[in-house]
């Protein structure tokens, strides 16, 4: 009874609502425009988001927490001696990474090169402002960090270079340059793993070893790469300005320096490199965009489209791309006043606006040609906004739970929380602009298709005897059925001239429920959960933010030399002691070297330890004793002196030796291809180990805030999603929706996510930010296309299954059809967009299409022929909620004039 209640309700509701917007259609589809127009002049505070860590990496993570420690304790500006590349986020930086096309960077001719480049970065200036009286140059040793005798700190190959060329000039013994950790003439030990690439090292008896398989201390034979990194201080906004222009200035004399030199590949980076790639996409997806509107609304006109000129309407597809349009002008109108930013993860947001928005035109022109043609507009509008609005409200509701719940404080990855929100707020005005602009735009139709006008040129048709005196292409193009004194003609569905209502009627509804085509059906099901699955046993986390930029870019191209040539050693991971220990006690001593077992690494600890050990003196020593040779001996040696940035002491009293407080170890880690993923294991393997051991100590590194807990931040909205859209479901099946409805739909939405998440793993696509949000996306796109046709299955009673499968696919399976091939073809241009972040979303959608038209087209129309819900052969008065075939009627006009007069009527 309640399930009654509220079904009729809410469809006298909508009833009232369909009149109300009849009886006032200049006003609903003048004031979406004008607020539109009125929103869409706030672009002038258009901005970009500038923090892409922010975006793509989880929210609260331990990681961010450990590095805002990390930084607290050991700043990058402290580190006065040695620079580690990519240790910490050091703010502004270029660094290059130089290649040659044969033979070794080493090689004199190479070496002096690089050097010579080094120089002309060291000396290249930059003006600010670019005129005027206050202008001034800046160069790079104004911008550097400096160490503590205010000299620019470089890299250690630098030094090593600058003395391998030294020694050549004066003819003396060439200094062995050792890999990955060296020496330099000072006796400093420096590590270069990530500084030499594509190392060929000297084996015993000098025998030649492969690329990256040497052990510790060995020759370097040649090296294929070499990377530079240059560091800059960002104090205060007008520094941050000048380091901003020096990177431009870096990027374009290494671009200017390797078109003088074509035997060296260089592959610059800065510290805005990721932000600039990442939104790039959004520029070169303009153009491409534009033509998916262009394709889309083509498509549109051409399935609203009909044989008859009266009763086509060709318009209504393009103002339903102009009410999306509108929409989404003034959902950007509004983020454009609250001051919110824009990120190329936007992207996806017009197509989520497109296949809903085409979705519920298509279902609204499908129901107007279902009603009587003798009824009044204004009644033919109520009636489709009693048929069509109950489900498509339903389908905006359960696009409003998914995106609702991703965007909800509980997920933890930024860039879908964002783009949830506003896809939510999207869909929303989407859904208004629907109900108000799209249905007076209907309205008016209606009067011309009363009036006898031509469709698409508004001209009143001529009767049939006038027809006869024109030339046959104009008879063609105002071809109609006018219904004349003398005959009777059905006024039931006039679909009859529609290509695909035609051939859905004729041919496709009688041969998918073919009993000889259902076991391949079938088969074709049980091939698709196959494929499925093994695409879902294969899932990948795509965690690496450079995959999400335009292709040809610095930031991929110098990721690709990165991955080539620097694949060998992890990124340097610092090994935090961030509390005071008994450094001084052998089983701490043996702990700590113990740890570090395995890593190729610089330890102060163990270099203080081999100190004690050649001048014969114990390495478990009294605190005072231990500490006071530390700070008055080992840090004064000159090869030891850098470790001071290494150690902070905490003072304890007047005349007592202060104790560490803190201190760091440098750790890298031999690494496969498998990089990412190794570093995850390293990260969970010494957090775990971190709990148990007797010194408090964490461990970091700038990539951990991207692996940190990226599986469960990245998850957790789908999941999230996915359970309320089932809630949502049972909850609606109490009072609103038939039980074995949400059912059906529930375990569709499930099938249809299950297919796109398996069959993007095998084209290649990981589980990154931009393919979660369109499986999100997904939930309501698969819904949009097959809950109608379940409804109106589940609604029919009094004839056989086949029949009702064939009626609902007649009814809604058109409509879902349209909409896909609009959908689908406006993902053809967005395909050409040479960027990593496009090719997911076009992938990840056209999955989603292509699996949610095999469902409402093929499985479910096959499935639902021999499944519940059962079909009673006894008609239920009003079941359904009017969801039963309409009567056929026949009708006699009496005035010429007019349709709408006095009219005999049979029944």
């Amino acid at each position: 009874m309640l399930h009654q209640v509220l079904h009729a309700g809410l469809r006298t509701s909508f009833h009232a609502l369909g009149r109300f917007v009849a009886s006032h259609p200049v006003f609903f589809a003048s004031a979406p425009v004008l607020l539109s127009i009125l929103l869409g002049a706030s672009f002038s505070r258009y901005r970009v988001e500038e923090d892409v860590e922010s975006l793509l990496a989880p929210k609260h993570s331990l990681a961010k927490i450990e590095g805002n420690l990390v930084d607290s304790l050991f700043p990058v500006n402290r580190s006065k001696h040695a620079l580690y590349s990519d240790l910490q986020t050091p703010g502004r930086y270029g660094r290059v990474i130089v290649t040659t096309r044969k033979g070794s960077v080493l090689d004199p001719v190479h070496l002096d090169t690089i050097l010579k480049l080094h120089r002309r970065i060291y000396q290249m200036q930059v003006t600010v402002p670019a005129s005027g009286f206050n202008s001034f140059n800046y160069s790079f040793s104004y911008l550097c960090l400096p160490d503590d005798k205010n000299i620019c700190i470089i890299d250690d190959i630098i030094r090593a270079m600058e003395e391998i060329q030294e020694a050549r000039a004066s003819n003396r013994s060439i200094p062995v340059l050792q890999y990955p950790i060296t020496q330099l003439a000072d006796g400093r030990q420096a590590y270069i793993g990530h500084q030499l690439g594509g190392v060929q090292g000297w084996g015993p008896s000098g025998a030649v070893r492969a690329p990256g398989t040497g052990t510790r201390g060995e020759g370097v034979r040649s090296a294929r790469a070499l990377q530079l990194t240059y560091y800059l201080q960002a104090r205060g906004g007008l520094m941050d300005r000048v380091a901003s222009q020096w990177e431009k200035a870096f990027c374009a004399e290494l671009q200017h320096f390797a078109a003088l030199h074509p035997k060296l590949g260089l592959y610059p980076s800065t510290s805005s490199s990721l932000r600039t790639d990442f939104q790039f996409s959004s520029v070169l997806a303009r153009h491409p965009l534009l033509a998916s509107l262009g394709v889309c609304g083509v498509l549109a006109v051409l399935c609203c489209s009909m044989r008859d000129c009266v009763r086509s309407k060709p318009w209504l597809g393009l103002l339903a791309l102009l009410s999306v349009t509108l929409s989404g002008l003034t959902a950007a109108g509004i983020l454009n006043l609250t001051g919110a930013t824009y990120n190329s993860t936007y992207l996806g947001i017009p197509f989520v606006m497109l296949g809903h928005g085409l979705f519920g035109s298509f279902e609204m022109l499908s129901s107007w040609r279902r009603t009587r043609e003798d009824q009044h507009v204004k009644e033919r509008v109520a009636s489709v906004f009693e048929d069509v609005m109950l489900r498509f409200s339903g389908s905006t509701m359960l696009h409003l739970m998914t995106l609702g719940l991703a965007a909800s404080p509980l997920t933890n990855m930024e860039a879908v929380r964002l783009f949830c929100r506003t896809a939510a707020l999207a869909v929303t005005i989407s859904y208004v602009y629907m109900l108000s602009f799209y249905s007076s735009c209907l309205v008016f139709t209606g009067y011309l298709e009363t009036g006898y006008r031509h469709g698409c040129f508004c001209r009143r048709v001529p009767k049939l005897e006038r027809l006869d005196s024109k030339p046959a292409w104009y008879r063609c193009l105002m071809y109609t059925r006018y219904q004349d004194e003398t005959q009777t003609t059905s006024l039931g569905p006039h679909g009859d001239s529609h290509l695909l209502l035609g051939c859905v009627r004729r041919c496709y509804g009688d041969w998918i429920t073919n009993t000889y085509v259902k076991p391949f059906v079938v088969l074709l099901y049980l091939v698709y959960i196959s494929f499925g699955l093994m695409g879902f046993l294969q899932v990948t986390q795509g965690s690496d933010p450079s995959a999400l930029v335009a292709m040809d870019t610095a930031t991929v191209l110098y990721t690709r030399a990165q991955q080539r040539y620097f694949s060998s050693y992890s990124p340097v991971i610092g090994f935090y002691i961030y509390e005071s220990a008994p450094y001084w006690n052998a089983s701490v001593q043996r702990d700590l070297l113990e740890y570090a077992k395995g890593f190729q690494r610089i330890s102060w600890l163990e270099a203080y330890l081999n100190y004690l050990s050649e001048r014969n003196q114990s390495t478990s020593q009294p605190r005072e004793n231990f500490t006071h040779t530390l700070r008055h001996a080992f840090l004064h040696e000159p090869q030891f002196a850098h470790f001071a940035d290494d150690i902070i002491f905490a003072d304890r009293g007047q005349g007592e030796e202060p104790d560490v407080a803190a201190s760091r170890i440098f750790l890298v880690a031999k690494t496969t291809e498998n990089k990412r993923e190794e570093m995850s294991v390293l990260l969970d393997t010494l957090r775990r180990l971190s709990l148990t051991s007797r010194v408090r100590f964490l461990i970091f590194n700038p990539s951990f805030v991207y692996l940190d807990r990226y599986a469960a931040a990245i998850s957790s909205p789908l999941r999230h999603s996915l359970l309320a859209v089932l809630f949502l479901l049972g909850l609606s099946s109490l009072a609103v929706v038939e039980p074995l409805v949400s059912v059906w739909l529930g375990l569709t939405l499930l099938s249809v996510q299950f297919g796109v998440l398996g069959f993007m793993t095998l084209w290649g696509v990981e589980l990154d930010c931009m393919s979660v949000l369109c499986l999100i996306s997904a939930l309501g796109h698969s819904a949009d296309c097959s809950g109608p046709l379940l409804c109106g299955f589940a609604s029919g009673r009094g004839d056989s299954r086949t029949r009702w499968v064939r009626v609902a696919l007649e009814r809604h399976g058109v409509p879902s059809l349209q909409t896909l091939i609009c959908y689908s073809a406006a993902l053809v241009p967005v395909g050409s967009v040479r960027s990593n972040l496009t090719r997911t979303l076009f992938r990840c959608l056209t999955l989603t299409a292509g699996c949610s038209a095999l469902h409402t087209l093929a499985f479910l129309p096959t499935l639902l022929t021999f499944l519940p819900p059962s079909k009673s052969r006894g008609h239920r008065p009003g079941g359904g909620g009017g969801e039963g075939p309409r009567q056929e009627v026949e009708c006699v006009e009496m005035n010429d004039s007019t349709r709408v007069v006095d009219q005999i009527t049979t029944v």
